[in-house]
């Protein structure tokens, strides 16, 4: 890749250690000549560097959205599955990001309609019960056949960045980096026959709340937008956008799988 001259920064600002890394990157970037750009200017940007967790990865990933900036990770959260960089090798990592010794990983977004109104989301999109406590009975359709009604606490379509989120933490399968397709994951489902299905683009997944008195709570990567009522429906897809992940070149989706999810 070229070599960076302009680069943006996102960070979490509730994390104690990051308004020590925000110094170490501005002290760094100015010995390497790199200009850092405030926010109204950073979509001009050649990159944009992330000092956080996963989080804050799909936040930068979802504002950069629709541009040509990629997003790179340098972990100061629990996880850090999206990143590329650890916090002690800043300076190091963001050396070689910055002589252009990086690549990017192009992944697919999920759009939802709802009430005419379409909303894009990197990571997942939900429709969960909006009661606590209370099981929902879901109908869905998929590519357009009926496949029935399913009690269950909610369903969730996932990204292959956002299958390694709430979509494994329900049982759901992990969808290499490089797929262009989304896993359908129930919640909680009161059934020994529900199990998780992986689709392709242009197939639409049609939820309804078949559920006659408790209502259905949507989300696009964790935000709530709305209650379903009894009888509502929502599609959900594929977007067109993708999301431009960067790594460092020697890394994989199973060198961070394994680094990462490894037991011990």
């Amino acid at each position: 890749m070229p070599s960076v001259e302009r680069a943006a920064v996102v960070t979490h600002g509730h994390t104690p250690n990051v308004s020590s890394a925000v110094e170490r990157l501005r002290a760094f970037a100015a010995g390497a000549g790199v200009e850092l750009l405030e926010e109204k200017d950073d979509a001009a940007a050649d990159i944009a560097i992330v000092l956080g967790g996963d989080g804050t990865v799909l936040r930068a990933l979802t504002r950069f959205l629709g541009t040509a900036v990629p997003v790179i990770g340098v972990n100061f959260g629990r996880v850090g599955f999206l990143t590329a960089i650890g916090g002690d090798d800043l300076e190091t990592g963001l050396a070689r990001v910055f002589a252009g010794e990086y690549r990017t990983i192009e992944l697919p977004t999920v759009e939802l309609e709802l009430d005419g109104k379409r909303h894009v989301g990197v990571n997942d999109a939900v429709v969960t019960s909006a009661t606590l406590g209370r099981v929902i009975e879901l109908g869905y359709a998929i590519g357009g056949e009926d496949l029935g009604v399913q009690p269950c606490d909610g369903l969730i379509c996932a990204t292959p960045p956002g299958s390694t989120a709430y979509n494994l933490s329900n049982g759901g399968p992990v969808l290499v980096w490089g797929l262009d397709a989304m896993v359908v994951t129930f919640v909680a489902p009161h059934t020994l026959h529900a199990r998780p299905l992986v689709v392709g683009r242009s197939v639409d997944v049609v939820v309804e709340n078949c559920s006659p008195d408790v209502h259905a709570g949507v989300l696009v990567d964790g935000r709530h937008l709305a209650d379903l009522p009894p009888g509502g429906t929502t599609t959900i897809h594929l977007g067109p956008e993708h999301s431009r992940l960067a790594v460092l070149p020697e890394q994989t989706f199973f060198t961070r799988y394994g680094q990462v999810f490894r037991p011990g």
